[in-house]
């Protein structure tokens, strides 16, 4: 089976091939117009899409050796996103399945990147927990069957990297600030003890906040004045993330004691950072598992895996555009 992901939902174009479950080739262009900005422009996003979808579906068809009249699946994503950025990938799926008459399926984005975990980890299977963190979502789930999530907390605020983004541009990083916080707070002492607060959330359940946390290190630095800032920014920044790590740790924790489930995938951009990496591996052992970094961000790859799944429980739909669209 050759499916041919394309995902378009925020500043990164893709697109990817896959035969079965394995990546033929996979190409991701990420648009650095916006760190101008301080944040994705959404017009912007789109205009982009529309000049290198096509370029990348070509790029990607030429490196698999494949036609596009040999296709037998489009998986597009068409929720959640910036609409304009959404509309492009989906109209040119769309196009796709009218010219070649191939099937064309919608995928959530956040389902693509529960999927992302079986690029290279084909062997995992339900039941397992999702730990989805990235610059727009923060949210745990129960993967208890292919296509049946139960949401078990999510952020009630900013999600953990928009954390990132936004801590860091009060530190002086451009945007997209999580690499730069990252590299920064490797390099502070191990000894030091400046800490930022964790939220606990009065719900039952895990939950989380990042936006407190945010406000916190912008009154710490607005207290001590620009000199410190500048001589104590990887304390700063390691504080920053011990917190950020602390509670997506201690959430998945409390999810994993209440479902009796031990295995967890950690998904999406943020899964990226090494601290991370390095905590719930020793927290959870080899039950913690993580996509390669290309496959955290977004990316095709992963859009094509779930509408693979989607195909197999024949669950095929029309792409229909849906900013919020939730698992």
């Amino acid at each position: 089976m050759i499916t041919l992901g394309i995902e378009t939902s925020c500043d990164e174009t893709s697109a990817a091939v896959l035969k079965g479950p394995e990546v033929l080739a996979s190409e991701i262009y990420t648009q650095q117009i916006h760190a101008a900005y301080g944040g994705v422009v959404p017009e912007m996003a789109s205009r982009a899409h529309l000049k290198k979808i096509d370029v990348l579906c070509r790029a990607v068809y030429d490196r698999a050796g494949m036609r596009p009249d040999q296709t037998d699946l489009v998986a597009v994503t068409d929720s959640p996103g910036l609409a304009g950025a959404l509309l492009v990938g989906i109209g040119f799926g769309l196009g796709l399945h009218i010219g070649y008459g191939m099937p064309v399926t919608g995928v959530n984005h956040l389902e693509g990147h529960v999927y992302s975990a079986l690029l290279e980890r084909p062997d995992l299977s339900p039941p397992f927990l999702s730990l989805v963190v990235s610059g727009g979502h923060t949210a745990l789930y129960a993967v208890r069957d292919p296509g049946r999530y139960e949401c078990l907390g999510k952020t009630v605020d900013d999600a953990a990297g928009e954390a990132f983004d936004k801590v860091g541009k009060l530190l002086g990083f451009s945007y997209p600030a999580g690499r730069a916080v990252e590299e920064e707070a490797a390099r502070a002492r191990p000894d030091g003890d400046l800490k930022f607060p964790i939220a606990r959330l009065s719900t039952p359940g895990p939950g989380f906040s990042f936006s407190g946390l945010k406000t916190a290190v912008r009154y710490f630095i607005q207290s001590k004045g620009a000199a410190y800032v500048n001589d104590h920014r990887p304390q700063i920044c390691r504080a920053f993330q011990e917190a950020v790590v602390g509670s997506l740790l201690l959430n998945s924790r409390i999810a994993a004691d209440r479902t009796g489930i031990e295995r967890i995938a950690v998904v999406g951009g943020v899964a990226c950072n090494g601290r991370l990496r390095r905590a719930f591996g020793d927290a959870f052992g080899v039950n913690a598992i993580f996509p390669p970094p290309k496959y955290c961000t977004d990316n095709a790859a992963m859009i094509a895996r779930a509408g693979v799944e989607c195909f197999k429980r024949n669950e095929l739909r029309r792409p229909s555009m849906n900013p919020v669209g939730r698992i």
